[in-house]
């Protein structure tokens, strides 16, 4: 069973839609959060998987968004959640607000989470892959975290720990938008860069009224 793994879109369309063509077919679609924030387009990045069906979980900035508290945010990541408040339908907030911190896929051979394991909720812990250990998983094959944007495998005889890095804003120093592929009958995991017209990003950040440093840090993946 081939498992494409994606996290942290925030609003970008443009990259979200290099990742799905890129991607080799798989058998299920996952997303680690944050499908919101930041990039331009946080209404159709909810289309594109409320209508592939793709098991997601939330993100802090889904949740900033649900719950207005993007006050404790920079300037950069307020404004993609207000922009993302006044641009989402209804329905779209209500599936957002609807996602679970954490969820079990794939006969509970995946488990999916945004920040760490132990603690889904507390946002402000980030866990980048030199942390990665074969004690963060429990009784899963694979754990997918989200979060830091940067992309990181640890894969050992317990089972598999990977981030597939950033689709709309990496932060590994490569600017190409991240996912990963687990091979669930082998249990192997690799992972995935593509390129993406960043300069369309940087112009639609503009034409959007969003600070030009969010389409500014787009190309140098940081």
């Amino acid at each position: 069973m081939q498992v494409g793994l994606v996290s942290d879109i925030h609003g970008n369309r443009v990259a979200l839609e290099a990742v799905l063509e890129d991607m080799p077919a798989v058998d299920e679609l996952l997303c680690a959060g944050d499908v919101v924030g930041y990039n331009p387009w946080p209404a159709e990045c909810v289309a594109e998987l409320r209508e592939r069906g793709v098991p997601t979980v939330m993100g802090n900035h889904d949740a900033a968004v649900v719950e207005g508290t993007a006050f404790q945010f920079n300037s950069m990541a307020r404004a993609g959640v207000e922009h993302a408040r006044a641009e989402l339908a209804d329905d779209q907030l209500e599936w957002l607000e609807s996602l679970p911190t954490e969820r079990l896929e794939c006969d509970g051979r995946v488990k999916l989470v945004h920040g760490h394991p132990d603690d889904p909720k507390r946002y402000s812990r980030y866990t980048y892959p030199r942390e990665f250990s074969p004690g963060m998983l429990d009784d899963e094959d694979v754990l997918v975290l989200g979060h830091t944007h940067v992309q990181g495998v640890e894969q050992s005889t317990e089972g598999i720990v990977v981030n597939p890095g950033s689709v709309g804003q990496p932060r590994d120093g490569d600017p190409r938008a991240a996912y990963a592929v687990v091979d669930l009958e082998a249990l192997t995991v690799e992972t995935h860069r593509v390129e993406y017209d960043i300069e369309a990003v940087q112009d639609a950040v503009r034409e959007a009224g969003l600070p030009e440093r969010i389409g500014q840090r787009l190309a140098r993946g940081k």
